[in-house]
């Protein structure tokens, strides 16, 4: 019988498991909520994972004590070496795998977009974050902590900063923009006032503003000059961690793939994306940016079956198989 391997994507609002086995068959693709271990501790992080994939083995008519011999696991806010051997060892105790790997999630957006695995590689999903490998194998990241790192961005951010505009429209500190009649609709409030309010007496969760960035993108789209500028200084925010890393690990005169991943990133956003190509086409002309064209959980899976020994063409068809069904829906109760 072939071996079971599970890779994992966690990010900061959902995170993806596939189930496969060493022939390249996906048995099972799961959905939980984001691994939060900041906020949570790595304790619960690595609790509901391991719950996670003993849904994945049920979900695949497997009882839960059935082997899984490599688990690769890609986390977001698990940025420090400290903190992925401590998220190895709470995983291999939980007994998810004879073997667990466990790096940050922009690992597997990379393992996902660049077949040779070096490179750089953006994600902008709820938060946002990067890393790079060099040929060599010497990598660079960020500390990626927020504000007090001098953090910004993904799709939390931007539908922050489209609500605080429509706000400063409104009381005079800022311009006119449309957000202020779009943005409370979401919520089935009558105003932006109404919707900061109800996030700061805790009605609304600041986790919930996510839901607004849609809607920033598309009065962007719209020609909504306040949406653009949020929009562009996303752009901006990228293509300065891109060229931070590129200069960090002397790459900038080297053709170097850099892959796009995440909700803000991987959807068809095309104001953003042409905003990176231009900028970077004059500060990093020879990066090779690229979308990603599949679910980062993709590149949990091929660093899992290639742990397992697992040959090229077994990686790429599960790859294949991934990029051609559609992606769970979130699972409900505890899981999450």
């Amino acid at each position: 019988m072939p071996d079971l391997v599970v890779g994992v994507d966690g990010g900061n609002s959902k995170t993806d498991l596939v189930l496969a086995d060493t022939e390249g068959r996906l048995l099972s693709w799961v959905r939980g909520a984001g691994t939060r271990p900041h906020t949570e501790g790595m304790e619960t992080t690595t609790e509901r994972l391991a719950r996670l994939g003993r849904h994945a083995l049920a979900q695949a008519g497997l009882p839960a004590t059935t082997p899984v011999s490599v688990g690769a696991y890609f986390l977001a806010n698990v940025d420090r070496r400290a903190e992925e051997q401590q998220a190895e060892r709470l995983l291999t105790a939980s007994e998810v795998a004879a073997r667990v790997v466990v790096h940050n999630d922009t690992l597997a957006v990379l393992r996902a977009g660049a077949p040779d695995g070096w490179g750089v590689a953006v994600v902008s999903g709820a938060g946002i974050n990067a890393a790079a490998v060099h040929p060599s194998g010497r990598s660079a990241r960020f500390l990626s902590l927020g504000d007090i790192t001098g953090d910004w961005g993904g799709g939390l951010a931007v539908a922050r900063a489209g609500l605080g505009a429509a706000v400063r429209a409104g009381d005079g500190r800022g311009p006119a923009t449309r957000l202020r009649q779009e943005l409370p609709v979401h919520f089935g409030l009558a105003s932006v006032e109404s919707v900061a309010l109800a996030v700061g007496a805790g009605r609304i969760p600041v986790t919930a503003l996510h839901g607004l960035t849609p809607l920033v993108f598309g009065a962007a789209e719209s020609g909504d000059a306040v949406a653009r500028g949020i929009v562009e200084r996303l752009g901006d925010e990228i293509v300065s961690m891109v060229t931070a890393l590129l200069r960090r690990l002397r790459l900038l005169r080297t053709p170097t793939p850099v892959v796009l991943g995440g909700g803000t990133l991987q959807n068809a956003h095309l104001l953003l994306r042409d905003h990176i190509g231009a900028r970077l086409s004059a500060e990093a002309p020879l990066a090779r940016p690229r979308v990603l064209d599949v679910a980062p959980v993709a590149g949990a899976v091929a660093q899992a079956l290639e742990t397992a020994g697992a040959a090229i063409d077994v990686q790429d068809r599960l790859r294949k198989s991934i990029a051609d069904r559609r992606p769970p829906e979130t699972v409900a109760g505890a899981l999450l």
